[in-house]
């Protein structure tokens, strides 16, 4: 009990909300590492996913990569790339780069399972009668597949960005900020106050992702889907 009052102390501090280690700050540097990380592995998932649904070359080699991606832990990539990237560069090396590179890579896993799930979960027959029409197998990507997979890239989305909120944290262990930088001072400082209220903050922002993410991924769901499923339940 006395350990959550004193994190609730330490969240309502007026010095926690304002400097450079206030959670303003923190929260801005966590998106600002999150949000061009998950753009970064749509870049290179969405289309690669949306390829190889649509073909349906190569998955089985694409499913067994992503899934190696995630069995990679973040921490080992932040110890790989750290050497390389502070020769790279001196300013950015022991922080953003390997940070960065961690949750690019832990991002495309799911951003390209959940692409290739989405077009392949449209109707063949939609596809089929698409063809009929004399569309071009890019239209049908574009004008028919896509669309009705929408759902599930959002959903891809969602889990890579959750993922990524939550995980960032470990960009305090190379130097770089975040709502992690309060987990990892507290942790060296024997605060648990601080440890706790990071903790907090972590999960908090990962929760809010998480709804967003939801809404927008409902929202995706074509009219008459959402009827089909609910005239099956």
């Amino acid at each position: 009990m006395d350990t959550l009052a004193a994190m609730l102390a330490w969240l309502a501090a007026a010095e926690r909300w304002q400097g450079a280690d206030g959670i303003p700050v923190r929260l801005a540097e966590h998106l600002a590492i999150a949000l061009p990380s998950v753009l970064a592995a749509a870049l290179v998932a969405l289309p690669a996913g949306a390829w190889i649904g649509h073909t349906g070359r190569h998955a089985t080699v694409a499913i067994n990569v992503a899934g190696l991606g995630r069995a990679i832990p973040s921490y080992a990539v932040l110890a790989i790339v750290l050497p390389i990237s502070l020769r790279l560069s001196p300013e950015w090396g022991l922080s953003v780069i390997p940070t960065f590179t961690a949750m690019t890579l832990l991002a495309i896993p799911p951003i390209l399972v959940g692409t290739y799930a989405g077009l392949r979960g449209v109707d063949p027959e939609v596809v089929e009668a698409a063809r009929g029409l004399g569309l071009t197998e890019r239209q049908i990507l574009l004008g028919v597949e896509l669309p009705l997979a929408l759902a599930g890239l959002a959903g891809g989305l969602r889990t890579a960005s959750v993922q990524v909120v939550a995980t960032a944290t470990l960009g305090a262990v190379v130097a770089y900020g975040g709502l992690g930088r309060y987990i990892i001072d507290g942790i060296a400082r024997n605060e648990d106050d601080r440890l706790l209220g990071g903790v907090l903050l972590v999960a908090g922002l990962a929760i809010l992702v998480e709804l967003a993410f939801a809404l927008v991924q409902r929202a995706l769901v074509p009219r008459g889907l959402r009827a089909a499923r609910v005239r099956a339940r």
